[in-house]
């Protein structure tokens, strides 16, 4: 009953994004690393820049990381970048430079998580797996059981409910309601599937909070290690910097500028010397 209904008020669910209804499989991963952890609407731009620089994951590839991570720019989370630069070339060198169609083989792709897997098979190659994330797990938890789901509850309630056939759109309508009726403040009087939803129907507590998949609360991000990693890496973006000037441009202290650092060089983000800083890749000459 809830898969029909939401069938049928899919097209009143679906949401105007670039890489909605693509059967690039790079097209298609693409947007879904940006996606972790970041807005849809915030992932447009880029993912068009993107893929306007570099087409094809043999483009991707052959590109410096330095060139990756600025196309990158203004969506945080900057190790993604460094994941997808990987991956790219493991899907050249492993795979003929085609995208695997099989979750379990995408899931070998650094950065590729069980969502992401399953929102690659069943988006670019129709493969009958649910998808979810934080939305979906909503979903689940509040119109499907009524209750707190475990992961693994929620996984096989995810993959029970998409048809034989037509994964892609069913998937694709679950996130979309996710994402703008089913929210962490749900919105259940304007919900297409209000009639559907057992929460709505039975009552009770919320059973989204800390189910399986759904976000919990991140720390602050105003002065945290995270802010000043991304500070790091912008200032990079413009050109090299000698080291101690980067410390004066970053106004922090030494012990954590240096900790932070040292994790950039780890992550493959940044390339450092005794006296220069540089995003990984890039050949220019320090700035100043």
């Amino acid at each position: 009953m809830f898969r029909r209904a939401l069938r049928e008020a899919s097209s009143k669910l679906a949401r105007d994004l670039p890489w909605i209804g693509s059967r690039d499989p790079w097209g298609i991963l693409v947007s879904e690393v940006m996606l972790q952890q970041t807005q849809a609407v915030r992932v447009v731009e880029p993912w068009r820049r993107f893929m306007t620089a570099l087409p094809t994951a043999q483009s991707c590839a052959a590109s410096s990381r330095s060139t990756v991570l600025e196309l990158w720019r203004g969506l945080g989370y900057n190790r993604r970048a460094t994941n997808l630069h990987d991956a790219s070339r493991a899907i050249v060198r492993d795979h003929d430079g085609q995208i695997p169609p099989h979750p379990a083989t995408l899931r070998t792709l650094p950065g590729v998580g069980s969502y992401t897997a399953n929102a690659v098979a069943s988006f670019a190659f129709g493969a009958p797996v649910g998808v979810l994330d934080t939305n979906v797990g909503r979903v689940l938890a509040r119109a499907i059981e009524n209750r707190r789901l475990t992961h693994g509850e929620a996984q096989r309630l995810a993959d029970a409910l998409v048809p034989r056939r037509a994964s892609a759109a069913h998937n694709q309508a679950m996130l979309d309601l996710g994402s703008q009726y089913c929210v962490g403040a749900p919105r259940c009087v304007s919900c297409p599937l209000a009639h559907h939803c057992r929460w709505r129907c039975d009552g009770g507590i919320d059973p989204a909070p800390r189910s399986a998949a759904v976000s919990i609360r991140q720390s602050p991000f105003e002065g945290s290690d995270r802010q000043l990693r991304g500070r790091m890496v912008d200032v990079l973006r413009e050109g090299p910097r000698r080291l101690d000037e980067m410390r004066e441009v970053l106004t922090t202290d030494r012990e954590r500028f240096t900790r932070l650092l040292g994790a950039l060089v780890r992550d493959g983000l940044v390339e450092a010397t005794s006296a220069t800083v540089r995003l990984a890749g890039d050949t220019r000459s320090p700035i100043g």
